[in-house]
């Protein structure tokens, strides 16, 4: 009896598999402090932590949160771009774990954050650090993702570049 042939799965198919894993642990996440906070409310958790529903209509720190609803739209086009070129990277070097992974994370925290735009025409925050009388913007898990990511790819970059200089 013959095998069934199966079709072949995609080098890249686990890298995208994590930022699926990203995206549903933010929008599960978001699910959670939608249903048990209302905008505003705060939840003291930690002499460093708070929960707290915001909705940042900006990007990061809000920036361009003060405009009249373009940047909804632009950032969500943007988002879409950066995950397309992350998409056809990660099919052209799924070998490379540390770039891979910074890209999974990136991507996954990027359309995590587009499905707030086109829901609610902003980003759901609820994550809030502080220390000493100072405040850290409220973030979530697709925040911390890019964040994770990006700093992830600086140091990809810083270890080739190292790596480069000690070959002959």
């Amino acid at each position: 009896m013959a095998k069934a042939r199966r079709a072949p799965v995609p080098k890249a198919a686990h890298w995208y598999g994590l930022a699926g894993l990203i995206i549903l642990l933010d929008q599960l996440s978001k699910w959670l402090v939608l249903s048990s906070l209302s905008f505003g409310e705060t939840i003291y958790f930690a002499p460093f932590w708070n929960w707290v529903l915001t909705f940042n209509p900006g990007a990061a720190f809000s920036f361009l949160a003060d405009q009249p609803g373009w940047q909804r739209w632009f950032f969500t086009v943007l988002a879409l771009a950066v995950s397309g070129w992350i998409a056809v990277e990660l099919n052209k070097h799924p070998g490379e774990k540390l770039v891979a992974l910074a890209m999974s994370l990136v991507m996954g925290g990027a359309l995590g954050n587009v499905i707030d735009r086109v829901r609610f025409g902003a980003v759901v925050d609820f994550i809030q650090w502080h220390a000493a009388g100072y405040y850290w913007p409220a973030f979530n898990i697709a925040d911390s993702a890019i964040t994770v990511g990006a700093v992830l790819l600086v140091l990809g970059q810083y270890t080739a570049a190292v790596n480069k200089k000690e070959t002959p």
